[in-house]
């Protein structure tokens, strides 16, 4: 019997500061760069998995710490979207924030080469699809938005 694929939890957080949105440059190398949506060489925002037992803001307090040494102070969801690819399906949680203490570093450098900041009118291709997701349904003030 063929085993039943499931869909998984993860979500995005959208640091945003004087304008600026924080995004990391995924690693080339897709071992590395550990995503199951085919993340290789995209930027992204700070996120991941959803942990059993966790609630999205543990989530994205955790994700976010680990891979840029940011805490967050105040944040919440602003978005939900449907993300797919041929082999894997994840429900994202976009959550947002302006209320922070630290500066981007580089914590985790075999999946984030680099962090920076990028005008929300000017953002660098290629995007991680599910982060340029949630930045349009933040630009387009939508909660979610079908495929």
């Amino acid at each position: 019997m063929e085993e039943k694929k499931k869909v998984g939890v993860g979500f995005g957080v959208m640091i945003l500061k004087e304008g600026k949105v924080l995004l990391g440059k995924r690693h080339e190398d897709p071992e590395k760069a550990s995503s199951l949506l085919n993340g290789a060489g995209t930027w992204t925002m700070p996120g991941g998995k959803l942990d059993f037992g966790e609630t999205f803001e543990e989530g994205a307090k955790r994700e976010t710490m680990e891979e840029t040494g940011i805490t967050l102070n105040n944040f919440g969801v602003i978005c939900v979207n449907n993300d797919m690819v041929e082999t894997a399906h994840f429900i994202t949680i976009g959550l947002f924030s302006d209320d922070f203490e630290g500066e981007p570093q580089v914590m985790e450098p075999d999946e984030i080469t680099e962090w920076r900041w990028f005008d929300l009118d000017e953002l660098p291709n290629p995007m991680y699809f599910p982060s340029a997701k949630v930045l349009e349904n933040y630009k387009n003030k939508k909660f979610y938005m079908p495929q």
